[in-house]
């Protein structure tokens, strides 16, 4: 057995009584928490432990949870700037998606998740849904299993939607779309140590068919997994669903039955009160993209509503061509400030909810609430170590929530624990094998430069032109 004693620190807990401890101390035996508590008697109790980490003046907080990504856009960072939707997917995202590779995919989430390391992410769920050959979920798997990461794959894929604009190189048949789909049930769910799962995703309920979306509901329930689709970003979603399928989106999925708590909508922003009702009824979770609604103006979810209606929100960095980021740290505070000058109410939500969202509602969202998203005893060792030190934005720090949400950054998160595991230390991510993070930007660098040139996107260096917009 291996025991941690991590003592000294702010422990914030997000347990159900919202515990703060301001001189407290954590045990893990294995990949559990075995003890919460003061300092002092938690060292006299653990005077044998394996390793000692001595946080005095940092906060621990629980491992951040996201709850929709797309991590082969890592290699499209700053292509899509500045655009309309279908200006967005016709010059980067389309030829790019089209001419991927499993080694793209590998080091595309090699960068998203270390980047989301440095930023508290514990969890990561990607959604993988252009395919133009074999293999591309198997990439970010590689990812995920070599830094040690919780990770979701969600398997996505498009069948129809030509007339909306979708690529038909990375459409796939239902049959080819539900033989990989158990293929990676069968060889990776629940592996190492059960931090990888499989998830379903397909894109949008406008470019599946139905018999698309029944077959992958089926197969979601077959293996008690869960179920994630961009609903009601914007009203073309709504519209296109309606034309395709006779119902808006939101409204298709209780047409169809894909309802209950292993729903996990992306996006809705909107979402109307029959939505809502809908949501609610059903248990239905709600994964929030801000900076992602903000960069392509989708529009505002309305957050408060679906809090004060009990629906359980979380919080999505989304893929980097539509964030140009994957900081945790940023969207916490981008999720604060858009909904209070959204409703001119400072009040609309609060620093601790927001952390609420990251954390414990983010653990709900995927169905995972008894073993992650707070610090607990028996439950999972996720959590992140915050300095305050190593940044002049978080000093003074009176109250660490607010420090968290409201003036840090990347640099104030030193470590990283999963599955009681240490995969970031003192600023530095452990679990890359056989090199250096540099040498990993390094390589993450050229494989964008190729990928580039593979697509013909030509909207970088010499072929950007300057767009002031306003002459």
């Amino acid at each position: 057995m291996s025991i941690k004693l991590l003592k000294n620190a702010i422990v914030v807990t997000v347990n159900p009584q919202r515990e703060i401890l301001y001189h407290g101390a954590i045990a893990i035996e294995n990949d559990r928490i075995a003890a919460i508590g003061d300092s002092a008697e938690l060292e006299a109790k653990y005077s044998h432990a394996d390793e000692v980490f001595d946080f005095s003046g940092k906060v621990i907080f629980p491992g951040f949870i996201n709850t929709h990504n797309h991590l082969f856009q890592t290699l499209l960072k700053g292509l899509g700037d500045d655009m309309v939707l279908k200006d967005w997917l016709s010059t980067m995202t389309f030829p790019a998606a089209t001419n991927l590779t499993r080694e793209d995919c590998y080091q595309a989430a090699m960068l998203g998740c270390v980047e989301g390391i440095h930023s508290g992410i514990t969890t990561m769920l990607d959604y993988m849904y252009p395919h133009n050959r074999e293999g591309l979920c198997d990439g970010i798997l590689d990812a995920y299993k070599e830094l040690g990461i919780r990770g979701i794959l969600g398997r996505g894929c498009m069948d129809t939607g030509a007339q909306f604009g979708v690529h038909p190189g990375i459409m796939q048949q239902k049959d080819a779309v539900e033989k990989d789909i158990r293929r990676l049930f069968e060889n990776y769910h629940n592996s190492e140590n059960g931090r990888i799962k499989i998830w379903v995703a397909p894109a949008a309920m406008w470019s599946n068919s139905r018999e698309m979306l029944e077959m992958l509901w089926k197969v979601t329930n077959e293996y008690h997994s869960g179920f994630t689709v961009h609903i009601s970003e914007t009203p073309f979603d709504r519209e296109a669903a309606k034309e395709l399928h006779g119902y808006v989106d939101a409204e298709l999925l209780e047409q169809l039955g894909i309802v209950g708590p292993n729903v996990l909508m992306v996006h809705c922003c909107y979402l109307t009160d029959r939505d809502m009702e809908m949501a609610q009824k059903y248990d239905m979770k709600v994964s929030h993209n801000v900076c992602s609604n903000m960069y392509l103006s989708s529009g505002v979810a309305p957050v408060p509503e679906m809090l004060k209606r009990g629906i359980n929100v979380s919080l999505g960095v989304d893929g980097a061509a539509s964030n140009n980021s994957q900081d945790m740290v940023e969207l916490m505070k981008f999720t604060a400030l858009q909904h209070k000058v959204n409703t001119r109410n400072p009040m609309a939500i609060s620093a601790e909810k927001v952390l609420e969202l990251a954390t414990i509602d983010g653990a709900r969202a995927i169905g995972m609430e008894d073993e992650i998203g707070s610090l607990e005893v028996g439950k999972k060792a996720d959590l992140v170590v915050f300095d305050p030190l190593e940044s002049p934005k978080a000093i003074p720090m009176h109250n660490p929530v607010s420090t968290l949400v409201y003036s840090s950054s990347l640099k104030n998160i030193t470590d990283v624990f999963v599955d009681g595991n240490v995969i970031m230390q003192d600023g530095v991510v452990k679990t890359i094998r056989n090199r250096t993070e540099k040498q990993l930007l390094q390589d993450v660098q050229t494989c964008a430069e190729n990928l580039c040139e593979r697509g013909k996107i030509t909207n970088r260096r010499e072929g950007h032109r300057w767009n002031s917009i306003y002459k």
